[in-house]
């Protein structure tokens, strides 16, 4: 087994332990902590397939933006975890079922899967040469000419989540005291201030 190979299911062994833990992990922020552990896996199996960029990108814009966005969100948000687990006890056998219905189709479309004649010619024709043209400036050149509407469109559905995620923890406190711009601007000095006459020898 060459060091590729062994970097190969060492890093896909890590993906798929860590994937099952982000959803069977019982406290959020631990979910969000192995998220970041499946990122991490997959980048390194683009690293060994060769795409860099790609593997780049996973790490800056996923583990580096959304899921520290989602582990930000999820410890500042009041979760009763008591409830939390209630209620997943309370759909467990729902969620079995659909699981398990899901297991069956995939194992269905497992055994009925056929590759076809000319794919794999197909797939190598969409990359183009290497000696021509390095990757990073191929999918460039993918995602702002073919791609450039699904590639903007991705961009505004991470903006929506980051405003919601803005909206979610957003709270006003009654007994924090917040500047008023509006109020501080239409103050009325003859209504701000008042004197005091005050007589020598005495207090206010």
């Amino acid at each position: 087994m060459s060091v590729a190979d062994f970097a190969f299911y060492a890093f896909a062994v890590v993906a798929v332990i860590a994937g099952l833990l982000v959803v069977t992990a019982k406290n959020p922020v631990h979910s969000v902590l192995w998220l970041i552990l499946t990122f991490l896996s997959s980048a390194g199996l683009f690293v060994l397939l060769g795409a860099e960029f790609l593997a780049m990108l996973l790490m800056i814009v996923y583990v580096g933006a959304v899921a520290v966005l989602f582990l930000f969100v999820v410890m500042m948000l009041d979760i009763d975890f008591a409830e939390l687990k209630a209620e997943m006890t309370r759909y467990f056998p729902l969620a079995a079922l659909v699981g398990l219905v899901i297991l069956m189709q995939l194992t269905l479309l497992y055994g009925a899967w056929s590759t076809a004649e000319g794919a794999p010619g197909l797939r190598q024709a969409v990359t183009p040469d290497l000696a021509q043209v390095d990757n990073a400036r191929a999918l460039g050149l993918i995602l702002f000419d073919q791609y450039f509407i699904l590639f903007q469109l991705s961009g505004l559905i991470l903006l929506v989540a980051m405003i919601g995620a803005i909206v979610l923890t957003l709270r006003h406190r009654a007994d924090v005291k917040r500047q008023n711009v509006l109020q501080q601007m239409w103050r009325d000095p003859a209504k701000a201030m008042e004197l005091k006459d005050v007589k020598p020898g005495q207090g206010l």
